[in-house]
This record gives structure tokens, sequence and C-alpha cells, in this order.
């Protein structure tokens, strides 16, 4: 992929939540979630700031599993139910002009593609993080009780059981009103 345009490098460079990729100068990934994330833009025509290529590698259901093989049926199930959920994407972000996600399985991973133009830099990296934000939000809606987890998806469960605990105990130490 080309250099990102100017403007858009400097809301990711700019911005507290990205960090640039180890690969590449072109690209940064999301610091504040668990999964592994690419954010790039090439120039846009007109006067607009970039289009923007964001994606999300997940992993599979059965690779999220510990000590046990999820069966193919069930794996199948997910992985439509995830590509349902994530028809509407686009209903958080500030862009109007975008493609439809991808999600191709590759192996233990899911990999979700986002492709948009943003009008405004600020706007079409905010757009990347809420959009990485969704995707994760979504993932964890598919998780499966019954089920032990490993990697991603168990951070992602301690991580809600612990805000949940927070908030059970309220944020000043009392219990909530």
């Amino acid at each position: 992929m080309a250099d990102l345009p100017d403007p858009v490098a400097a809301e990711l460079e700019s911005h507290n939540a990205f960090d640039p990729t180890d690969d590449a100068d072109d690209a940064y990934e999301l610091t504040t979630t668990v999964f592994e994330t690419t954010v790039a833009a090439t120039d846009a025509e007109g006067k607009r700031d970039g289009e923007f290529r964001v994606r999300v590698a997940l992993p599979t259901l059965d690779a999220a599993v510990a000590g046990e093989t999820v069966a193919p049926v069930v794996e199948d199930g997910w992985f439509e139910t995830l590509e349902r959920r994530l028809e509407d994407v686009f209903s958080v972000a500030h862009t109007s002009t975008h493609e439809e996600p991808t999600l191709e399985r590759d192996g233990d991973d899911v990999v979700v593609t986002l492709e948009y133009v943003a009008w405004d830099a600020a706007e079409g990296v905010d757009d990347a993080k809420t959009l990485i934000e969704y995707v994760e939000g979504t993932y964890a809606q598919g998780i499966i009780p019954g089920y032990e987890y490993r990697g991603p998806a168990a951070t992602l469960l301690e991580n809600a059981q612990s805000r949940g605990q927070q908030t059970s105990e309220g944020e000043s130490g009392g219990m909530p009103m």
C-alpha cells in the first residue's frame, strides 16, 4: 500500500490509541483492542482526505475454545451469525461512502475488512477506532457460553467480568444507587 496521505498520517500519529505497525510505516494498529488490527489509507479523489482500509483479525470459535474441538455445524453457525451482525457495522461511523464489509476465514482467523472514504482525516481516524471497537463488541456478543476460552476471547471475558465487578461495587466504593 502507498504512503499514508499527510492529513491521515498526522491524525493517526497524534491519536493516543494508535501506534505504527512493526511491518510498515504506512499502517497503524489500534492499541485499545485485544485483536490484531491494521489501519491504512491512500489518497482519495477530489477533496476527500483518504480512502481507509481497516482489517481486524479475530480467532475462529474453534481457535478461541480451549481444550476441545468445536463441531463444524456450531462453527459455521457462529461464523454466519457474525457475518449478519457485522452487516450494519457502518451505522456507527461518520462515513456514508463505504464498501460492504468482508469476512474471510483464513485458518484459525476470521479477517474482517472494512473500506471507506473519509472527507475529513480526523473523522476517518475516529471511524477506524469506532469500527474496530464495534467489531470487537460484536465478537464478544458471539462468545457461546459453556466453553472454556483462551487468547483474546478469554481476555474479553476477563475484562467484562472485571468491569462487571467494578460496576456492582460502584465506582465510588459503595453500592450503586
